[in-house]
């Protein structure tokens, strides 16, 4: 992890020695060279992956800062889990704004290592700056899978069937009420479906438990980032295929469909909006069965919502078999 200049109140190499060297593992030399060494396991490719967070973009400068060193890294496990990837190790890019202090990035590591421990990968490497406007991260994650089997975007192929993994728009809906305090009471949410929202937007779960199943099963998968919508759209386009959706089989938490009804067009937001994080997966019909029976084994839900077809794009249709207008479709990162 390199020395990028001195910080305000601690400097960079002891900022480094105290708070991210004790995330380290073997190769990554105590945080002390320029680089850092890596061996990756027998017979295995490795899948890496990137994603930089930005204050007030992807998170709200006052959120708590382990749930901003979580959300970040989560973000990238993500996108492990959609390539059926295990986790190994991490990069991460730390730009800290003016006005940082050592409790704020105590907490920040704090939540680095609680993750490190549940999803099994260390800390390799990376740089820390200065960056005066707003807190930037960037994490690179990098796993493995069995030499060829990584799950790609582009495998969806006509007559598979396609499915996700747990609830759809929870995210998307909390950060409505983020923006939109008074939005909660309005629809008269019950305070658990508004807290369960917010903790949704907050707090990404990726889908790890499910990689192996995916890697198994699946012939194409992404996580869903930038909506369901669009990030199906963005499947069937690499596949050269057609996706139909029907919007009634997407699964809702008890939390979003009571918002839903409350405000019908709260339903384009949950299928469009960003931030789900959980697997967008094609599958033929048998292999699709065995990635539903998989999630029930983890407890993690898998619905089948669609189909693959001929031709290209993707349509979501209504309860009467039309297509919806969901405009746009996804969010934009420009």
């Amino acid at each position: 992890m390199s020395d990028g200049g001195p910080a305000d109140r601690l400097s960079e190499a002891g900022l480094i020695a105290r708070y991210l060297a004790p995330l380290a593992g073997t190769g990554a030399l105590g945080l002390g060279d320029d680089a850092a060494s890596f061996s990756p396991p027998e017979d295995c490719d490795l899948v890496l992956t990137k994603d930089a967070l930005v204050a007030g973009i992807h998170f709200f400068a006052d959120d708590p800062p382990e749930a901003i060193a979580q959300k970040a890294l989560r973000v990238n496990l993500s996108d492990l889990a959609a390539k059926g990837a295990t986790p190994l190790v991490y990069l991460l890019g730390l730009g800290l704004p003016d006005g940082w202090t050592e409790d704020y990035l105590a907490r920040f590591t704090r939540g680095l290592a609680a993750d490190q421990a549940d999803y099994g990968l260390t800390l390799l490497g990376g740089d820390t700056v200065r960056a005066p406007e707003r807190l930037t991260l960037s994490v690179t994650a990098i796993g493995s899978v069995p030499h060829g089997c990584m799950v790609r975007r582009g495998g969806a192929r006509v007559g598979d069937l396609v499915l996700v993994t747990g609830t759809i728009g929870d995210a998307a809906l909390g950060l409505r009420l983020r923006l939109d305090p008074e939005l909660a009471g309005r629809l008269r949410l019950l305070e658990a479906d508004r807290e369960h929202l917010l903790a949704r937007y907050l707090l990404p779960q990726p889908r790890m438990v499910l990689a192996a199943a995916a890697r198994q099963h699946a012939s194409a998968g992404m996580d869903i980032s930038d909506g369901l919508a669009g990030d199906f759209a963005k499947m069937a386009a690499v596949s050269g295929v057609a996706i139909e959706i029907e919007a009634a089989r997407v699964p809702l938490s008890p939390a979003a469909r009571a918002a839903c009804l409350a405000d019908p067009d709260l339903l384009a937001v949950a299928l469009t909006g960003g931030d789900d994080y959980e697997l967008a997966l094609a599958a033929a019909p048998s292999s699709a069965a065995a990635l539903v029976a998989a999630g029930e084994a983890v407890g993690v839900p898998v619905t089948i919502i669609g189909r693959v077809t001929a031709g290209q794009g993707l349509t979501v249709t209504g309860p009467d078999g039309m297509p919806l207008d969901l405009g746009p479709g996804s969010f934009s990162h420009f």
